[in-house]
């Protein structure tokens, strides 16, 4: 049986990463860096498209790859509207809303877009995404929030979520399906998950302004505050956005979103680091303890994941504040290319049927 060749896209805000794999084994993973002067020019996200689509394409043909017998082109999935987990075709009325950008701009949105691009190069060759950051399987409860102007948005790292999830789940030898998990994904954003028979019921939206704040995000404020702020007329409404993403948490406290840099400064005796480290570690096993709640105290595992996860310091505190719950189970890093990988062989295999892009509205 001939290799089914896959390539995998994962735009992100400062590089875009993507690997081939031949099965399950990867050919080729490369992370093309973009400084914020090469990305500076243009005025958004959508507008970067041909410059990202350019530079993987040069890439493959550098590294001497035969394009042609690629025929699963797998992005990952941007801000469209919600949808359930899976694995979905890329159709005409994804690719507007990704390039509208319904749910928010960023670079996740160029996923479906340069998969799709690629795939039409290709004699035979189809585009997919999987399991987008707007997977939505939230329990009705869960979308209250307190106002019937606002409802909650599922906006989470469900990529990496879910393929953790089912990595403890082999490992284990009990199917995800039967699992109740905690998952938290600890990176730039953190998102903490209630994961029961497959389905991720209650989660934060780890973009914009809920739950624990990240080393760039600054997670749930007092509201009051906020309104104050607003109307004081002193910052516009892109100077408060980019307090809540991108200028929050760590990088509002410590000026830096390295949180290796602020470990190593908490251990050189730097007290305001050590102490904004513990808080982000407090706020996350706060957040587990909800999720307790959400799985009615029923939890087989807590799972710990995402480039936070290799801090060990991190990794203890959690685990010993939410110990009464249920063990925790470390999974360091995330590999989300691996992960749309494994989603296309899937598909390839006929493991799991691909679905077409209907919204949740």
């Amino acid at each position: 049986m001939s290799d089914i060749r896959i390539l995998a896209i994962n735009p992100g805000s400062t590089s875009t990463k993507f690997a081939v794999y031949f099965n399950e084994e990867c050919k080729l993973s490369k992370v093309l860096r973009h400084s914020i002067d090469e990305l500076a020019s243009y005025k958004n996200i959508i507008q970067q498209f041909d410059f990202r689509k350019g530079l993987i394409i040069d890439a493959l043909i550098e590294e001497g790859f035969d394009v042609d017998r690629i025929k699963y082109i797998i992005g990952r999935g941007g801000l469209t509207y919600p949808l359930e987990s899976g694995v979905y075709l890329v159709d005409n009325l994804m690719l507007d809303h990704a390039r509208e950008g319904v749910y928010g701009q960023h670079a996740s949105n160029l996923g479906p877009l340069i998969a799709d691009y690629i795939a039409n190069q290709i004699p035979g060759a189809k585009a997919y995404i999987a399991d987008p950051v707007v997977t939505d399987e939230l329990d009705e409860i869960a979308r209250i929030t307190g106002h019937p102007a606002f409802r909650k948005r599922s906006i989470f790292h469900a990529l990496n979520q879910k393929a953790t999830a089912r990595l403890h789940a082999r490992k284990t030898g009990v199917p995800y399906e039967k699992l109740r998990l905690i998952v938290v994904h600890l990176g730039g954003g953190i998102s903490v998950g209630a994961h029961v028979n497959g389905r991720v019921i209650d989660v934060n939206n780890a973009l914009d302004g809920d739950g624990p704040f990240s080393p760039e995000r600054s997670g749930s404020l007092p509201v009051g505050q906020v309104i104050d702020l607003c109307f004081e007329g002193r910052l516009s409404k892109g100077d408060i956005r980019r307090m809540v993403v991108g200028e929050g948490g760590f990088v509002a406290y410590l000026g830096t979103n390295n949180a290796q840099e602020v470990q190593q400064r908490a251990l050189s005796g730097d007290e305001k680091a050590h102490l904004i480290q513990d808080a982000l570690a407090y706020q996350v096993a706060k957040s587990i303890g909800e999720m307790a709640v959400v799985l009615e105290g029923k939890v087989d595992g807590i799972l710990l994941t995402g480039g936070l996860a290799h801090n060990q310091y991190v990794t203890n505190y959690i685990s010993n504040k939410t110990a009464f719950i249920g063990p925790s189970y470390i999974y360091p890093g995330e590999d989300e290319l691996e992960a749309l990988a494994i989603n296309a062989l899937m598909v390839a295999r006929g493991e799991v049927a691909a679905k077409k892009y209907r919204p949740i509205l």
